[in-house]
């Protein structure tokens, strides 16, 4: 046992055992490499990491290479899940050395943690065109010996590389929001795959943040934008990456058509793309967004959800030491499965059997049509065919749940679980599900009674122990997560979170000079504060911090957190009109500042009497609707829009509508209602 035993990560609990002396990422180990004036070999990966699980075996379980690393280096093993400020760090470092990154991702630092080389996976011997792991360690050990000066020069030039791109400063020439918003659509549509659907070639990974950008364009009358988002999405179901048999998707698709995924399937993903399609099923009424919103968020409860009401992290690729094997089929168990001639006949005749869908000789489940082309060659309506191809595979699902299941990682990690809340809060006012409602609203008690402790949220969770403390992520896609929450219940206790939260963020995390660090102040173990402000396969959260604060200024009439926040966007709106892939978090504040925003306030004596007005609203997507609701009359810690109006006494139901707190005279009927939306 090393020094991960204790750790609440189960990326880090599976190196627990290595002969590798592994010491997780903090002030020991630093101190450590500083006093015995030993490099540091930081590996980063995560749980679900299909290469990482291979590098483990071949490399840090082999006891020669364990003796060699412990004598010569101070090795660190870092979940990137847990500690991204150190993943971006040195990711960007790697790149910037080698030309690519990844994971999982092997840097060498100073005692002064100033990256000086590093690579992604390394084998155990020479092959794939790659140096052995002990050959590369040998090599770093003798430079360090005898050519430190050299180490130690381009260590300064890589540190003040990093140092430059981690600072934002104000362009000297803002753009033009709505040009922005016009440029960005644009070349979204330039660079789009028409083919296949998405955006880029393998590995092609989801969009999902471009989507929802493309469908609050659609909503200015944008029809391209739409048809984009739309085309996308049909794309993606129709492909290998959703998982018919269980729900879900993974991570990405390792083709160009969506026809093999790597299989790991992360929480982020999910709950983004479950948000998205429901989106396109509003904006469209299309049945398959709704069967595929549906059908995801039903995986995540059944999948990744905690008893206690928050989500879990991942499930990973491999099974039985093979990746994809949960989810793939061998030709001779579908037949035996499906037995009967005309079920096999009409499974041929609705999924792929060729070529293109073989993963280590196995079939991966894709359809050959979208399913609006099968239900128009059968004759049937789109209702009847997707509940029938799904009675039709359901013997896959029985056979699927005999088998080893994919490791979970049971980590809870407060960012991600409020990208979920967030999808479970819109589905269950829009799809009028209770079931999703109390998912969001377990998962955010969870996250406030077990992650926010003495005046302070921490990062994640694990089987009661804690994690570091929150990145700025984590506070600002919370902030956004009980935000929604409180527009679909109006429980003001989620307002009230909202407020303190965006408080601290900004305490903890503001750069006077632009923007929000992405490591709090106090946080003295990384060489500089990093600030991402691109997307990954999660909002930045520099983006979602000033969506945060947009949204926030918009309930409660705060002019300086809407200052804040339009200054911010009035500067960085010139790199999302021509990079809109890497800044569409961004961009959706952009649509949000640029408005018009409509902010509706209902006050009642009678809440029944409100919910036809909600059933309504809630009939279509709004991206710029801001929504307060109270009874009469609104309790002090209320958002500002619903206490400063004062309706009739008489009246059951009152609905004020506003744009930027300018209003319109007093709804009292729903037909008046109805018109004026």
């Amino acid at each position: 046992m090393n020094r991960l035993q204790r750790s609440a990560s189960p990326y880090l609990l599976q190196h627990a055992n290595n002969p590798v002396d592994w010491y997780p990422w903090g002030e020991e180990a630093i101190a450590k490499a500083r006093r015995e004036d030993k490099p540091i070999f930081l590996s980063i990966g995560y749980a679900a990491c299909h290469w990482c699980h291979v590098m483990a075996h071949e490399c840090f379980e082999n006891e020669q290479i364990a003796a060699y690393l412990n004598s010569h280096f101070v090795p660190i093993k870092v979940d990137r899940e847990e500690h991204p400020d150190v993943d971006t760090l040195y990711m960007n470092a790697v790149i910037a050395m080698s030309g690519q990154g990844g994971w999982p991702l092997s840097v060498f630092l100073t005692p002064e943690l100033e990256p000086f080389y590093g690579g992604t996976y390394f084998p155990p011997v020479p092959r794939y065109g790659l140096p052995s792991f002990l050959q590369v360690l040998q090599a770093v050990h003798l430079s360090w010996e005898q050519d430190r000066e050299s180490i130690q020069t381009l260590a300064k030039k890589v540190y003040e590389h990093l140092r430059q791109t981690h600072t934002w400063q104000p362009s000297p020439l803002p753009t033009d929001l709505e040009i922005a918003l016009t440029a960005a659509t644009s070349e979204l549509e330039r660079t789009y795959d028409w083919h296949h659907g998405g955006w880029g070639r393998a590995p092609k990974f989801p969009q999902p943040l471009a989507i929802e950008f493309l469908f609050t364009q659609a909503t200015r009358g944008n029809k391209r934008a739409l048809s984009l988002a739309t085309h996308a999405l049909h794309a993606m179901a129709n492909g290998g990456i959703f998982d018919l048999i269980g729900g879900g998707f993974h991570r990405y698709s390792t083709d160009a058509e969506w026809c093999i995924p790597h299989f790991e399937k992360m929480l982020y993903d999910n709950a983004q793309l479950a948000t998205v399609y429901l989106q396109g099923y509003l904006l469209t009424q299309d049945e398959v967004f709704r069967f595929i919103t549906e059908r995801t968020l039903d995986f995540i409860l059944n999948e990744l959800t905690h008893p206690s009401g928050g989500f879990y992290s991942s499930l990973d690729a491999d099974s039985e030491g093979e990746e994809g094997k949960f989810y793939t089929w061998a030709i001779d168990e579908l037949k035996t499965l499906l037995g009967e001639t005309n079920v096999w006949e009409q499974f041929t005749q609705t999924f792929r059997l060729d070529d293109t869908v073989i993963h280590d000789g196995k079939i991966v489940l894709k359809a050959q049509l979208t399913w609006s082309e099968l239900a128009q060659r059968q004759n049937l309506p789109l209702s009847d065919v997707l509940p029938m191809v799904t009675e039709m595979i359901s013997p896959l699902f029985q056979q699927r749940q005999r088998r080893i299941r994919p490791a979970t990682d049971d980590k809870i990690i407060v960012a991600w679980n409020a990208l979920a809340i967030r999808a479970f809060a819109l589905a269950g006012r829009h799809l009028e599900d209770p079931r999703y409602l109390s998912a969001a609203q377990n998962a955010a008690n969870f996250i406030l009674n077990e992650l926010y402790r003495e005046q302070r949220l921490h990062r994640l969770w694990r089987q009661g122990a804690l994690g570091p403390y929150a990145r700025l992520e984590d506070y600002a896609a919370l902030i956004l997560a009980l935000l929604e929450l409180y527009q679909s219940d109006f429980d003001t206790a989620w307002f009230k979170w909202a407020i303190n939260l965006a408080e601290e963020m900004i305490h903890l995390f503001q750069d006077t000079s632009g923007g929000f660090f992405d490591t709090p102040f106090d946080d003295t173990t990384l060489p500089l504060r990093s600030k991402e402000i691109q997307d990954s396969a999660t909002p930045s959260g520099n983006a979602l911090a000033i969506q945060a604060l947009l949204t926030l200024s918009l309930l409660e009439q705060r002019d300086s957190w809407y200052s804040l926040a339009q200054n911010n966007l009035s500067w960085i709106s010139t790199a999302c009109q021509r990079y809109p892939l890497g800044f569409a978090a961004f961009l959706r504040s952009i649509d949000i500042a640029q408005g018009p925003v409509q902010q509706i306030a209902f006050l009642w004596h009678d809440f029944q009497k409100v919910k036809p007005y909600l059933r309504y609203l809630h009939r279509h997507y709004r991206p710029r609707t801001i929504l307060a609701g109270s009874a009469i009359p609104p309790a002090p810690d209320a958002p500002y829009l619903v206490r400063a109006h004062l309706p009739p006494s008489e009246t059951p139901v009152t609905v004020f509508m506003c744009d930027r707190f300018v209003c319109l005279r007093p709804i009292t009927s729903f037909e008046d209602f109805v018109e004026l939306i």
